[in-house]
């Protein structure tokens, strides 16, 4: 029932069903010295599972030091809801969310965490890191721990 409804990743990218992400000149280009670092939380994402075409729920954090461009927000919305009923493992949304954004805005340092809701009691945080990590950012980065039960002695 659910499945034939999804849309796998891959025909998703092919068909063109995703909205184009949006830019605008980084105001922190002609600043000299560091630029701020950009943290954007997007705590509803929703893709469905290849397999089953069960919901998967997730929070999609996006931290970047932007080069010359930033991502506008609203369009950045507007492209993850489209992934409501795209069918792809937690590992490749991640990847190909992280990838796009390091394709369109090349920025300095680049973070993305995709922390998944358990399904099944298992629980699923993928993290992809590329560029140096700026100084203090990690006062910034939330911590990830296990959302899953678990049954450690008191």
């Amino acid at each position: 029932m659910f499945k034939d409804a999804m849309m796998p990743l891959d025909n998703a990218l092919a068909k063109k069903i995703l909205p184009p992400i949006e830019t605008f000149s980084s105001p922190f280009a002609k600043r000299s010295g560091t630029p701020g670092v950009i943290r954007v939380v997007f705590p509803e994402f929703t893709c469905v599972c290849p397999r089953t075409g069960y919901p998967d729920f997730a929070s999609i954090d996006l931290y970047y030091l932007p080069g010359r461009l930033c991502i506008e927000l609203k369009s950045w919305k507007l492209y993850l809801n489209s992934f409501r009923m795209v069918g792809a493992f937690h590992e490749s949304v991640c990847a190909h969310l992280f990838n796009t954004v390091k394709k369109l805005i090349k920025p300095r340092w680049l973070l993305l965490a995709g922390d998944f809701f358990p399904r099944g009691n298992v629980n699923t945080t993928v993290i992809l890191e590329e560029g140096v990590r700026p100084p203090a950012v990690d006062f910034l980065i939330k911590t990830y721990g296990s959302r899953a039960r678990s049954f450690s002695p008191r």
